[in-house]
């Protein structure tokens, strides 16, 4: 694993060198650090600490449980799995799908204009088509979450992939959402390239 997104005081972003590039996330405000999808990656957490009280684990996608059972078990602190709200917290919770077998939200931290997603959005070459930096879920293409496409958004972190940020983040994000149907015959038609590529 490495480090990725440095927000310096706001928090920071690890992923995994691995084709699915799974990216976790710590966010700290005011003393308090949340963890969002959490790998367990003892040199993140230790960072995470540095930053101030790990108040909670906020699993993000249903699916998306990775080690975030284990790290709050073991940290002693609650395992929020995608919670309607955060109370006591900066963030506003996004819903984005309430789906039977699909459930996730996206955090908006309004103040440092920062959007957290897990699967709806993501940067590695499963997620993007041509020259894109960010893109929807395959199978969010037809229907992309486009109430995202409100938020002026200066740093978008992703639960695949590294993310984007500077003044140009906010276009971006409303590129992959408003060509996201376009796309997806050329993300479908790219798919069996991909997964030889995850195979190798």
């Amino acid at each position: 694993m490495r480090f990725c997104d440095d927000l310096g005081d706001l928090g920071f972003s690890w992923t995994t060198d691995e084709r699915m590039t799974r990216t976790s996330h710590a966010l700290a405000a005011d003393g308090s650090v949340w963890l969002v999808d959490v790998l367990d990656w003892p040199d993140a957490l230790a960072r995470a600490r540095t930053l101030g009280r790990v108040e909670a684990v906020v699993q993000l996608l249903d699916r998306h449980n990775r080690d975030c059972t284990e790290v709050a078990a073991r940290l002693g602190i609650p395992h929020l799995v995608v919670p309607t709200e955060l109370p006591r917290t900066p963030f506003d919770v996004i819903e984005i799908r309430r789906w039977r077998h699909w459930q996730e939200i996206a955090l908006w931290w309004p103040g440092p204009r920062v959007l957290v997603t897990a699967d709806s959005l993501g940067t590695n070459a499963f997620f993007t088509v041509g020259d894109d930096r960010i893109g929807v879920h395959g199978l969010l293409k037809p229907t992309p979450p486009r109430q995202l496409a409100r938020l002026d958004a200066e740093h978008v972190l992703v639960g695949h992939g590294e993310g984007i940020h500077g003044p140009e983040a906010a276009d971006e994000l409303r590129r992959a959402l408003s060509r996201s149907r376009l796309s997806v015959f050329s993300w479908a038609a790219m798919l069996p390239f991909r997964a030889a590529r995850r195979r190798t």
